[in-house]
């Protein structure tokens, strides 16, 4: 007797739903069912439904966002998939879909402030629902290669990282045009972007944030910048631009078919998204430039500098041990989020591991490496999640609400960080009954 397929509702259909739609309808189509999917858009739900065909799949029941409670009654799926964005909007499904019974799949990051946090965390622990926050990163070979160095002790206890993440002026520009340009939407890059940074080093250190001080500023995205690049006279979107020529951000949504159907045939939806706003525009007010430290509570600190104007995309860690170093570099390609280019696939080249013994020479490390996205993550992850033979795993990467959690609350406290002056105490952000 074959058994039940495992059921999954889908709601957010914009781009980074692809990824979790075709693993449903492709590689795991044996075990897991697209029971419906949701989105504020009857243009995304429907070119959605012609991606699924594209792929041999059958079309899923279609649902708007406000018959998200008639979505779940009627279909009932085991697992809600949350894709929505803005990243402020998760919190609204994810306890909504376990007060009604469900498991939840989260896109990071879980969500952008203390307050709904601590709602998700108290929805999990009252409704006994799983909550797995989708961190790729942890997944790719060279991070979890990473975590078992450190984890053999190999340069003993770690006493502080220094950790250097670079967005390039293509990539690292696509946030300053899309509604991540407001903290009231994403929390900011040290939230929307760094709660994969932050998660991978309280990951690597198997340890938890206990204090947050940061500095930030916004320094390259500004009209100053534009000033200084002869773009005076832009308009605030790159669609009737009249220097459109002569700016290098631009974006012409009409270029890809995949942004053209899933942004600009969809600006008369409800909810009025325009997608390539211009990135030197005085709406924005998050920042390009950011500096953070952060104590942990077996004593080591971090030191965290997140640019989002780099040349290049990559980052730079190391490890201080009291029996050495360990150091790890790595370079991605660059991309505009939905332009059909594989997000975060790793330069092999330019990706290194180096061990530091103390009193000794830099060893390097052979890299292990994979394919596909975010490092050969992605692969990794849909087998964690959609795999119901998925063998136990001794990195333990799969991630809950916890993780989740604590990944985002180093991003809230820097935020408040920045707009207070000073130091910010992760336990008062999590609240007395956590």
């Amino acid at each position: 007797m074959s058994k039940a397929k495992k059921r999954y509702a889908q709601v957010g259909m914009g781009g980074r739903s692809r990824m979790y739609t075709d693993a449903i309808i492709g590689d795991f189509s044996d075990s897991c069912e697209l029971a419906a999917i949701c989105d504020k858009s009857g243009g995304r739900l429907d070119l959605a439904n012609r991606h699924i065909a594209e792929l041999g799949g059958s079309p899923a029941p279609t649902y708007r966002a406000d018959d998200f409670d008639k979505m779940i009654a009627e279909v009932k799926p085991d697992v809600v998939i949350v894709t929505t964005g803005p990243d402020a909007t998760h919190s609204d499904y994810i306890c909504r879909a376990m007060e009604l019974g469900c498991d939840v799949v989260t896109e990071k990051p879980m969500t952008t402030d203390a307050t709904r946090c601590r709602k998700i965390l108290k929805t999990a622990a009252e409704t006994g629902k799983n909550l797995q926050v989708t961190f790729n990163y942890r997944y790719a070979p060279p991070r979890s290669q990473v975590r078992e160095i450190i984890a053999s002790a190999a340069i003993g206890e770690i006493l502080s990282v220094d950790f250097a993440w670079l967005l390039d002026t293509r990539h690292g520009a696509d946030y300053f045009r899309r509604w991540h340009r407001r903290r009231e939407n994403s929390g900011s890059l040290l939230v929307h972007k760094a709660t994969h940074h932050f998660d991978l080093v309280n990951w690597w250190l198997d340890d938890v944030p206990e204090e947050v001080f940061s500095h930030a500023s916004l320094a390259y995205y500004t009209p100053a910048t534009a000033e200084r690049m002869g773009l005076a006279g832009r308009s605030e979107r790159c669609r009737d631009c009249p220097v459109a020529e002569k700016c290098k951000f631009h974006l012409d949504l009409a270029d890809s078919e995949n942004m053209k159907e899933m942004y600009l045939d969809c600006e008369d939806e409800p909810d009025g998204y325009i997608r390539d706003k211009c990135v030197f525009s005085d709406e924005i007010d998050i920042w390009d430039n950011m500096s953070v430290s952060v104590g942990y509570k077996r004593g080591a600190l971090l030191n965290y500098i997140l640019h989002a104007y780099s040349p290049y995309e990559g980052y730079r860690i190391a490890f201080n041990g009291t029996k050495g170093r360990l150091e790890h570099h790595a370079c991605e390609n660059t991309y505009v989020s939905g332009d059909g280019t594989v997000p975060g696939e790793l330069v092999k080249k330019n990706t290194t591991i180096a061990l530091i013994p103390e009193f000794s020479q830099p060893e390097a490390i052979e890299v292990r490496t994979g394919e596909g996205g975010h490092g050969g993550g992605d692969t990794l992850l849909l087998t964690d999640i959609f795999d119901p033979e998925a063998p136990a795993d001794p990195l333990k990467r799969k991630a809950g609400a916890r993780d989740g959690a604590y990944s985002i609350l180093v991003g809230v406290a820097a935020c408040k960080s920045i707009d207070t002056g000073k130091a910010i105490k992760i336990a008062d952000l999590l609240g007395d009954d956590q």
